[in-house]
């Protein structure tokens, strides 16, 4: 319908995870939204590992259950120094039982998380769809203005989730601060001769850690990161030559390895804007932070944008005012910049040669091994932030009470 003028109180700019998650919250609220973006790539072959407070998002849109099946739990995390620098760790484990949870979080393939929250898109009545990206932004005073193909469509408030080169955020005027890091990791998928136990071991290497993240069956996904050169001279190997390089890698800790499907080299880089909303557009998902794979930040960082973008706005009859905006940067700006940092300062450390930096890496892995407290304020502090911290005191009145 070319020249039309669809009224919406909201657009959401990108349809990959970030961007239909942001959508269905929204419009769980009641909002009109309309999601604008081409369907969610069907090459991907990475997976994507959710921690429990994420998961319950999922549970809330009615796709949880049936994304478990195309799942596996982590119910164990272990960190296990490969380096060969003067100064090691001795191997860390964190059980999720030590907090009282039956796992951490699931790992899911992007394929199946993508079908599922596309399936919840489409059954949502609140949401309007449009399979085309915007092709230009126009930011007035009282509205931002979206023109998709021949059609236009006017909101109050758009959420810019299209990706590490936002046009969305461009047309904001919101500035990006980038780091390339020397890195790339090889993403694959593999099944292996011994079961996995549910258990994800990090393998911190000079190079960056190589994860291995379980999958149903006696399957499991990899994120290796190397030096660019070292991980395309990897991609080049034939599948046999490859597994036989990744059984090394992981000490032959699942024995023998096949692998599966395809495998992708993705470069490291991290981003962070100078705002996370201005002039009628709010950040999300990679538009509004990008992390190397370490840690599990990703999505999970972006379920985070999404609720806190439901807080800023709350009820307010106009959802992109000024007002709501500086809450919303208010509210991310803590989360993203912690965690930054936190991943960061790992694979720095990591990197660095330097002495003292691997004693105080090895000393810190070393009280998190030692004490129960510590290992417990810091695997709560990694499912969701704040709460570690409010954990404490009802763990002192446990403590007391004995």
């Amino acid at each position: 319908m070319s020249g039309t003028h669809s009224p919406s109180a909201i657009i959401v700019s990108g349809a990959g995870p970030a961007g239909m998650i942001a959508a269905l919250e929204l419009a769980r609220t009641g909002r009109k939204v309309t999601l604008a973006g081409p369907l969610s790539n069907r090459d991907d072959q990475r997976t994507t590992a959710l921690m429990m407070p994420s998961l319950d998002c999922l549970d809330a849109f009615g796709i949880g259950e049936k994304l478990r099946a195309a799942g596996a739990p982590l119910k164990v995390m272990r960190i296990v120094d490969a380096t060969r620098r003067l100064v090691r760790s001795g191997p860390v484990s964190f059980h999720a039982a030590e907090i009282g949870r039956d796992a951490f979080g699931w790992n899911f393939p992007n394929l199946a998380l993508n079908a599922a929250l596309e399936h919840a898109v489409a059954g949502e009545p609140g949401i309007r769809r449009i399979e085309k990206p915007v092709d230009a932004w126009s930011i007035d005073a009282d509205c931002v203005t979206a023109t998709i193909g021949d059609e236009t469509v006017r909101a109050q408030l758009a959420v810019a989730a299209d990706g590490r080169k936002s046009p969305a955020r461009d047309a904001a005027g919101i500035k990006v601060k980038w780091r390339e890091w020397p890195q790339a990791a090889l993403v694959l998928t593999f099944s292996h001769q011994r079961p996995h136990g549910f258990v994800s071991t990090e393998f911190h290497t000079e190079a960056g850690p190589c994860v291995q993240v379980p999958l149903p069956g006696n399957r499991s996904s990899l994120v290796w990161v190397n030096a660019p050169a070292e991980a395309q001279a990897l991609m080049a190997l034939d599948d046999g030559a490859l597994a036989l390089k990744v059984e090394e890698r992981l000490d032959s800790i699942l024995g023998k390895v096949t692998l599966e499907g395809g495998r992708q080299v993705w470069p490291l880089a991290n981003a962070v804007p100078e705002y996370f909303a201005a002039r009628r557009v709010a950040l999300a998902g990679e538009t509004a932070h990008v992390f190397p794979p370490i840690g599990a930040q990703g999505l999970n960082l972006s379920i985070r944008d999404a609720i806190d973008l439901i807080a800023a706005i709350g009820n307010s009859a106009d959802p992109g005012s000024d007002d709501a905006l500086a809450r919303y940067d208010r509210l991310r700006r803590p989360d993203v910049h912690a965690r930054l940092a936190a991943v960061s300062m790992l694979n720095r450390s990591l990197l660095s040669g330097f002495l003292p930096v691997q004693m105080a890496r090895a000393a810190g892995l070393g009280l998190l091994a030692r004490i129960p407290p510590l290992r417990a304020l810091f695997m709560r502090e990694g499912m969701r932030p704040g709460d570690g911290f409010r954990a404490i005191p009802s763990a002192l009145r446990e403590k007391v009470g004995r």
